[in-house]
């Protein structure tokens, strides 16, 4: 499977160093917070509010320049809003991914 990256951000930046560190900074900040939303959610069998949290995230494996996982988020969020979690342990895997990659 696919690791997290910067390439995305480095485009994105032009070369500007600290728009890649503000940047990166919003995700240290942000991810923990999503994160634990979205397993809270789940464990409460609150799939709706949970589908909600992988929307939030999927921008930020966007932002890690993550398609593949990007893929298995989108299908992961249209499955919890029809109440089915078969692909949440490849979910967990990419939010482990990115959890180690960001240091958060």
């Amino acid at each position: 499977m696919e690791s997290p990256n910067l390439n995305y951000i480095k485009e994105l930046s032009g070369g500007d160093l600290a728009f890649e560190e503000s940047i990166l900074l919003v995700l240290k900040k942000e991810f923990p917070e999503e994160f634990t939303l979205f397993k809270n959610n789940f464990q409460a069998k609150n799939y709706q509010e949970a589908a909600n949290n992988v929307h939030k995230i999927k921008h930020k494996i966007s932002i890690l320049g993550m398609t593949k996982s990007l893929k298995v988020a989108s299908a992961f969020e249209k499955e919890l809003r029809n109440g089915k979690t078969k692909l949440n342990s490849n979910f967990l895997n990419i939010l482990d991914k990115i959890h180690v990659y960001l240091g958060s």
